[in-house]
Parts: structure tokens; sequence; C-alpha cells
């Protein structure tokens, strides 16, 4: 499938090592515009209409965010770049959207176009952005709503409304509170690292647990929540305890 791009970065020289390695690495990849100034990006996109804007996060006078909230229905995939942002990163994967780390790695920029390319396909950049919007207005993350991608379309929701992520042979099953679970096809590992900055815990390799939602801990190694016995790992649990007692 092939896509039309547009690279939106302040610096001169981070643009043209992007715009190089695409054009070498990506060779699906039409690079349709580029700017250093985010101004001319605002007037630019909605003439020519990229399937794909590669967006950095740290810029003077309109940042990364601050760009795609001046559109009012920013329909086009993004794959932001961002320095050791913890804040910009966390905000990023909530909502299901690529990203990239500078210096930005060659493997993980192939990566990043190729899971971009079936997101256009696929046709949903635009409830993500919206989500990311909202997102960014809300300081607590565990406020946030988590963008879920399930095999019928995207699920929105609230972190806090989250009881327990259940590993199932690389597919993730989500225990909702007063609702029914939800299964996703991404895998435990990619919630570990979404949910990490909230009150999530990893009790065991194919079990995260939302700790407002236990009800027991078990002298055996077991949580409960609500009527299910959850396994806490021999290796996770003297730090699992010290965690509870924080609370």
């Amino acid at each position: 499938m092939n896509i039309t791009a547009y690279l939106i970065d302040d610096e001169p020289k981070a643009l043209a090592i992007l715009e190089d390695k695409i054009k070498r690495l990506c060779t699906h990849v039409t690079i349709v515009g580029s700017t250093q100034k985010p101004t001319d990006a605002l007037l630019e996109i909605p003439k020519l209409v990229p399937d794909l804007v590669f967006l950095d996060v740290a810029m003077p006078k309109l940042n990364g965010f601050e760009v795609l909230q001046q559109f009012d229905a920013p329909n086009f995939e993004i794959i932001f770049a961002t320095g050791f942002d913890e804040y910009a990163i966390d905000a990023i994967k909530h909502c299901a959207i690529g990203y990239l780390v500078k210096p930005i790695d060659n493997d993980e920029l192939i990566a990043a176009v190729e899971i971009a390319t079936e997101n256009i396909r696929e046709k949903n950049a635009l409830a993500k952005n919206q989500q990311l919007i909202e997102n960014l207005s809300v300081k607590r993350f565990q406020d946030r709503k988590i963008v879920i991608p399930t095999q019928e379309g995207l699920e929105f929701l609230e972190i806090n409304s989250i009881i327990h992520c259940e590993g199932v042979d690389g597919y993730t099953r989500i225990h909702i509170k007063d609702n029914p679970s939800l299964l996703s096809s991404l895998n435990i590992g990619h919630f570990v690292k979404s949910l990490e900055k909230t009150d999530f815990f990893q009790v065991h390799k194919s079990h995260l647990v939302n700790l407002n939602f236990i009800k027991r801990y078990l002298n055996e190694g077991y949580v409960m929540i609500n009527d299910r016995k959850i396994p806490v790992s021999r290796s996770r649990r003297n730090e699992f305890l010290e965690m509870i007692h924080r609370l």
C-alpha cells in the first residue's frame, strides 16, 4: 500500500535526516511536504491531505500536541518524534498512536511506519487523535481514557474502570467495572507499558491488576478481585506487598 507523508520538525538537520531515512527505508511512502514551521503545516496539511504526519513534540511557539489541537478533524495517522519526555510518551501510548524516540533508530522507524500503514487501512486515526486531544486536558493519568484495539475496532475506556488485564494466548482480556470484558488484539506487555504510571501492578506474567479493586491478599500467593482469584508470582510478592502497604 502506497501512502503519503508530511514532516514537521523545527530542527533542519533532524528534518533532513528523517526525510533521508524515510526515502531509503520506507519506499512505499511518498513525502508530499515538510516544514520547520508548525504554523505553515496548519495551512499546508489541509491542502495536501497526507495519510501520515511525522510530528515533532518539542517545538517553540507550537509544540506537537498544540499543532494537533488546531485541527477540527485530524483524520491523518501520526507518528510523533520526541526526546525522553515521559509525559509525552505516556499520553501518546494511551491512545495507541505511534512515536519514535530521538535519535531515530532505523528498525524502529520501519516498524512504526508498518503499523501506521496498517492503521491507515483501518481508517481509525480521527478517533485516536480526538481521544489524545481530550486526554491532554486531563491532569491525572487515572482519569484519562485508554484506546483499546479489538477485532471489531477501537474501544475507549476510562483507565480507572479497568479492574484487571489478563494475558490469553497473545491477546489480552480486559475486565471492566460494571461491564462485560473485552478481548484486545494487543498482548499483555502493551498494557503493562501503557499503564505503568497508574495504580496498576503486574502481579504475574499474565496478570495486571488495578490495586484499587483488590479485596484481599491470601498468604498462599493470590489476590482476590471480586470473585476472581489471581496468582501473585513468587518473584513479585515482596514488591507487591510493599506497594500495598504504601496505599
